[in-house]
């Protein structure tokens, strides 16, 4: 990895973690109507694997969407308009925090139910594969998502018709507030691919140089026509999850389990590795855009109410 790919990965990821803060801090005003799932401390995996990606590559996601979307270049200022539920949103308000779509970049969408997008994934990679193309498609979920049975259907079927889809399990160890060791009778998501013959490993989610040759060498599997892969990312939420704060307090994990994935963070490893004048230029730059993003969401129309069932269905 070049210097400058590895400053332009973390710039992304620096990106996404303070647009994440900006929402947590300007949630309270309750001009966001809707829940927001933070992926503050996830960031770096979707960066990763985007940075393997083209705009005509299929990515979907779930509920903790934010992350994946701007990692796949989706408009920022829309993103947000969504949040508040505007007319300018990426869907034009009605989808919320947990329904982002950007098709211009290949961001095909997301959604709030557990592991629903798995087989949309499955179902843009048998399309891809019918039509030839090198396109591969992304299905990202949690380790939840993997005591769904589509899961385990999905798996099957990309192995068995040898589909160019790469399942992305982002595994921060909680369902909600359940531990994995609470919920499933063995950790090894990878071995559960395995059992369907399908090549999967376990990746060090805050190893950006891990996570990206993980990531490439799974792309060009796919792209090369050997099938489908799964990586398990070990990552972590920092924060609730759902809404701006943290959750010590509810018992299910401890301050000192948090402090250690935090003493990992990727994104402060980085600030301390610039100098105090590159992280200000980098700083404000990022603010910048922030700022601006935020005051075009907050300015932005309310839908029409008259056309408030309208962009929910397709025409007939």
């Amino acid at each position: 990895m070049t210097p400058d790919l590895r400053k332009g990965l973390l710039t992304k990821i620096l990106l996404i973690r303070r647009v994440e803060e900006a929402i947590a801090e300007r949630y309270p005003s309750n001009q966001m109507k809707c829940p927001v799932h933070l992926s503050i401390g996830q960031e770096l995996v979707p960066v990763a694997i985007s940075s393997h990606l083209t705009r005509f590559d299929h990515v979907y996601s779930t509920h903790r969407c934010h992350a994946h979307y701007l990692a796949k270049d989706g408009d920022l200022k829309a993103m947000l308009a969504e949040l508040y539920g505007k007319e300018t949103g990426c869907c034009k308000g009605r989808g919320g925090s947990m329904h982002l779509v950007w098709p211009e970049t290949g961001m095909m969408g997301s959604s709030a139910l557990v592991g629903g997008t798995i087989p949309i994934a499955v179902g843009s990679a048998l399309a891809f594969s019918r039509d030839k193309s090198k396109n591969v498609a992304i299905a990202y979920f949690g380790d939840g998502a993997t005591e769904e049975g589509i899961f385990y259907e999905s798996l099957n079927f990309a192995q068995l018709k040898n589909l160019p889809v790469i399942f992305v399990c982002e595994n921060n160890q909680y369902a909600t507030y359940s531990h994995q060791s609470s919920r499933q009778a063995t950790h090894s998501i990878t071995d559960r691919a395995k059992a369907f013959g399908m090549f999967s490993q376990i990746v060090d989610g805050y190893d950006l140089d891990a996570s990206y040759l993980a990531a490439g060498q799974a792309v060009q599997r796919a792209r090369a026509g050997n099938g489908p892969t799964l990586l398990e990312y070990r990552t972590y939420r920092f924060r609730d999850h759902v809404g701006p704060g943290e959750d010590i307090q509810v018992g299910y994990r401890t301050q000192e389990e948090l402090n250690s994935w935090k003493g990992r963070c990727p994104v402060e490893t980085f600030l301390i590795g610039i100098s105090a004048e590159e992280r200000k230029v980098l700083e404000s730059g990022i603010r910048e855009e922030i700022e601006e993003a935020f005051a075009f969401a907050e300015k932005s129309p309310f839908p029409d109410v008259a056309k408030g069932l309208g962009e929910l269905y397709a025409p007939a």
